[in-house]
């Protein structure tokens, strides 16, 4: 699978009471992923985007919040200056889904689309 086809999925709401994936499951999961997104103590995604201005920035900013709602999962985005950075985990499970996968590889998607 490549990140093209998790960005093809569609996130699945977690209700809770399942375990987050553990680093053998997020390994893979990770290389499938683009450049520059790293898997924090197992826990959290992680990914700082670079533009040339902060109207840029934040149009991608846009784009992901769109993205988000639609998938009903939202990450937490930090925007400045020609940066933004998006952190992803499934809050109900403190810890990592797929689906937390799924939207970072939207994300992706995005600043090229």
């Amino acid at each position: 699978m490549h990140a093209t086809m998790l960005a093809d999925k569609r996130c699945v709401p977690c209700r809770g009471g399942i375990p987050p994936l553990g680093a053998a499951e997020i390994e893979p999961l990770l290389n499938e992923l683009g450049a520059g997104w790293k898997a924090v103590d197992n826990h959290h995604l992680e990914k700082e985007y670079k533009f040339p201005d902060f109207q840029q920035a934040l149009a991608f900013v846009d784009k992901v919040g769109a993205i988000a709602e639609d998938q009903g999962h939202h990450p937490d985005i930090f925007l400045t200056w020609g940066k933004a950075r998006l952190t992803i985990w499934t809050h109900k499970i403190d810890g990592l889904t797929e689906s937390d996968f799924i939207l970072a590889a939207k994300a992706d998607r995005a600043l090229s689309g």
